[in-house]
């Protein structure tokens, strides 16, 4: 019997497309998928689709042994070229063809073109061709700057001492409450799918003190729009030892701030692809909820509606206002009714109508919820019990109250809309790699 040893190294025989400047005067291999061939009179250029860049190559049937013709869009090559350097190109430099070794070869073509400016098809199409579409270079970028969200995302929480938790999906009973839960069988006992994090997130504070989360949670509502899904990725958060909720909100100002100025950073050329405009923020505005509603009111020219929550129309013309006033396309709505809001949620002492929470809105939608949480535990139970809610089903959540919980507080904030929001994308689906709503399960 061998035992070999695998060593700790990346020893490649690829260079990465984005090192490639470092390599003019050299000959290369490089890897990809060949996404468009222009033939023009001599010669061809083949674009080359590497894991985040498009390297353009040249072929010259002089150069290189290898027949153009057997060369299909979207086969998987190996490339061996040439580095030199070219001042006409952006890039600096252009890859000529040597050798292409042909490491798949498609069954057949793509559904629908997919190496123009832009996928000419319907949403729907769209999404059920995604294996497809996504190869898309514009398709593509949006979710490499949503990936850029999350590191930024991840390395502002880490910097300010905030763990990383996991938390499970499968759940014996909702946190948000209401009939929006996506019920299951478990073994012969009921289950559901978890609404948040929200109740360990609590649970965990009293063990690391800051913790957060980026992870999925589901939502049974029967929507159709543009800015809902039923399977949504949610950043979470819970912060211990406040000293209000207003901390809170400072805490997410400067979390997008870092975040926002990484991702410009990161994601230029996927910004400047998608026409995207990344703000600055140096703060972000606040109005309380019922200033917001009757501010709102008179700019639409008609009475109150809905007491309890914002209309989508007018989370839209609330940012109007605000932005028309502070150029901010950020605004924090606070203080929302307690009829509104969960369980957990604290009392403002000097109104208990009013909750210690905010609603973030980023240019016309909500993407954020957060406030103050309730942690003393005969607190907790009485608003349960004031509320018909059994206590008991919330033995172990109410554990944590019980063994004692800092003052705390948290966010939920959603990575889709806020990608949606941030590249100017019409429909929240569009910023979900494999959305699921109420009429799609696959791809």
């Amino acid at each position: 019997m061998e035992i070999r040893t695998i060593p700790a190294a990346l020893n490649r025989n690829f260079v990465e497309a984005e090192a490639l400047g470092e390599h003019i005067g050299r000959q290369v291999r490089i890897c990809g998928s060949v996404y468009k061939l222009r033939r023009m009179s001599g010669f061809a250029f083949v674009l080359l689709r590497t894991g985040r860049s498009m390297v353009q190559c040249v072929y010259c049937k002089e150069d290189c042994a290898f027949p153009l013709e057997a060369l299909a869009e979207e086969s998987c090559v190996a490339v061996t070229a040439d580095v030199a350097a070219e001042p006409r190109s952006r890039a600096g430099y252009e890859l000529k063809i040597r050798e292409i070794e042909v490491l798949c070869t498609p069954a057949a073509p793509p559904p629908v073109v997919i190496n123009q400016k832009r996928v000419d098809t319907s949403l729907d199409h769209l999404l059920d061709a995604r294996a497809a579409t996504l190869r898309n270079e514009r398709e593509r970028a949006i979710f490499l700057v949503q990936a850029g969200l999350c590191e930024g995302l991840r390395a502002f929480l880490s910097r300010e001492r905030f763990t990383e938790v996991h938390t499970p999906k499968i759940v014996a009973s909702g946190a948000e409450g209401g009939a929006n839960i996506f019920h299951l069988d478990y073994f012969g006992r009921a289950a559901c799918l978890a609404q948040s994090p929200q109740l360990y997130k609590q649970m965990l504070v009293g063990v690391f003190g800051r913790v957060y989360e980026i992870g999925p949670v589901f939502r049974a509502e029967k929507h159709d729009t543009s800015r809902h899904l039923n399977e949504y990725t949610s950043v979470d958060l819970e912060m211990g030892y406040i000293e209000g909720f207003e901390e809170l909100m400072r805490l997410e100002t400067a979390m997008l701030s870092g975040t926002l100025q990484s991702v410009a950073e990161a994601c230029g050329p996927e910004i400047s692809l998608l026409g995207a405009s990344i703000p600055q923020i140096e703060g972000i505005p606040a109005v309380r909820f019922g200033e917001a509603k009757a501010w709102v009111a008179r700019a639409l020219g008609r009475g109150v509606r809905d007491p309890m929550d914002l209309e989508p129309e007018e989370e839209r013309t609330l940012c109007e206002l605000v932005q028309r006033e502070t150029g901010s396309e950020f605004v924090f709505v606070t203080r929302y009714p307690s009829a509104k809001r969960p369980f957990y949620a604290m009392d403002d002492p000097e109104n208990p109508a009013e909750t210690l929470s905010f609603d973030l809105l980023f240019r016309g939608m909500e993407i954020t919820t957060g406030g103050q949480r309730i942690h003393d535990y005969a607190q907790q139970v009485e608003k349960l019990e004031r509320r018909g809610m059994d206590a008991s089903q919330f033995a172990d959540y109410l554990a944590a109250h019980r063994c004692g919980l800092p003052p705390h507080g948290g966010l939920g904030l959603g990575l889709e809309r806020l990608t949606a929001r941030l590249l100017g994308l019409e429909n929240v689906r569009r910023a979900a790699l494999f959305p699921r709503d109420a009429g799609r399960v696959t791809p």
